[in-house]
């Protein structure tokens, strides 16, 4: 899109101007996993609120709409598990069979949880030639529910773009992630569950059954085990420091894939081999670069763009073929010598049109935020 203009030539005649290329960025952010907030209505601390960067957020989604960008067409991308339903409970009781009317509460009690995101969302979306995309991910899958997209295009304000799985556009490939996991992959055919229900039900993939059934139950001890990496190296170290837990954890876990294998309720019933496979795939617990290579082996791509694992990453196969994954907004916990101790590094890639017309280009970028002279320490 191009604007035009129409000046006078030193003779009196009307000569329409050169129109001025319009400019534009997309923002990606993922895994920000926001919860009910962290405080809880009774008071106290919610122990299972992973998202403590509300101010920070609010910055980033300001300092994208203003300033140098201001006359910017501005599309911010969520990639998937912004919203963290599977941490919130619902009631007290926290669910696998999770119909809309469900799905919708818990929202509103995250949105409630983090008003001045949603009102900052708000006025980034009011401003002409800014929008939104959101491509669902596996902590957020009830954002496949058309109620819950309603109430959020409600509170935005301005119609967001809703993905299932994939966003394409300009040779740029965008996804979550989660769909190449034997254990988080959802069923693209079958987002619900309907034979002989009363209502549709989420049809959950196996890690979220697991991860509601097993991963919550451990952390009640503790809180932080799901964000420790890399995965083998905790094992090891579970083994030696948490003889007693890591015993008593893979112990759940056998049986909860023991039962998974011949239970009869196809709520929750996978094939041997699928738990196989989950089990194998847990074990070197994957990056996902080889699903991005092969994504880019089709002409049509040159950049690909994942979340879901939490470990920012750049890969480059030539001057043409490019793999980021946006990372997380969350704390971990590095078992690696090099990074030792708790990480928190708000990674996001920035994709910007150069004004030749040439491709886009993306840019690993951390946001530090705006300069404060202090802040309130998170403490989870």
């Amino acid at each position: 899109m191009e604007s035009t203009s129409t000046v006078e030539s030193s003779d009196g005649t009307a000569v329409v101007a050169k129109p001025a290329p319009i400019k534009k960025i997309k923002v990606v952010v993922s895994d920000l996993h926001l919860g009910k907030g962290r405080l809880l209505p009774q008071g106290g601390l919610n122990s299972l609120e992973e998202f403590y960067y509300g101010e920070k957020l609010v910055e980033f989604i300001h300092y994208y709409s203003t300033g140098i960008y201001r006359d910017y067409e501005v599309e911010l991308i969520i990639n998937g598990d912004f919203f963290n339903f599977l941490q919130c409970d619902y009631k007290g009781h926290f669910l696998s069979v999770i119909t809309e009317a469900v799905t919708l509460e818990i929202l509103k009690d995250i949105v409630k949880g983090h008003a001045s995101v949603f009102q900052a969302m708000a006025e980034f979306a009011a401003k002409p030639g800014n929008n939104i995309t959101y491509i669902v991910g596996n902590h957020d899958q009830g954002m496949l529910w058309p109620a819950c997209r309603a109430f959020l295009n409600q509170v935005v304000g301005a119609p967001v773009r809703f993905k299932n799985i994939v966003y394409f556009f300009d040779g740029v490939h965008i996804e979550h992630g989660h769909m190449h996991e034997a254990a988080n992959r959802m069923d693209p055919k079958k987002f619900f569950l309907k034979k002989n229900l009363v209502e549709p039900i989420l049809n959950l993939p196996f890690g979220s059954h697991f991860f509601l059934e097993v991963v919550l139950k451990i952390k009640q001890t503790y809180p932080h085990v799901d964000k420790i990496r890399p995965f083998g190296k905790m094992v090891r170290w579970g083994m030696v420091n948490e003889t007693m837990t890591m015993v008593k954890a893979f112990f759940m876990a056998l049986v909860y894939f023991v039962k998974s294998a011949f239970i009869a309720d196809p709520r929750r019933h996978w094939p041997i081999r699928r738990i196989i496979q989950v089990i194998l795939e847990s074990a070197i617990f994957p990056d996902l670069s080889e699903s991005a290579r092969k994504i880019l082996n089709d002409d049509r791509v040159h950049t690909v763009v994942f979340g879901h694992t939490h470990v920012y990453q750049y890969r480059q196969w030539s001057e043409n073929k490019e793999y980021f994954n946006t990372g997380t907004w969350t704390e971990l916990t590095s078992l690696d010598i090099v990074s030792l101790g708790k990480i928190t590094k708000l990674t996001y890639v920035l994709i910007e049109y150069p004004e030749d017309g040439g491709r886009p280009r993306g840019r690993l970028k951390e946001w530090k935020g705006y300069h404060r002279i202090e802040e309130d320490v998170a403490i989870s």
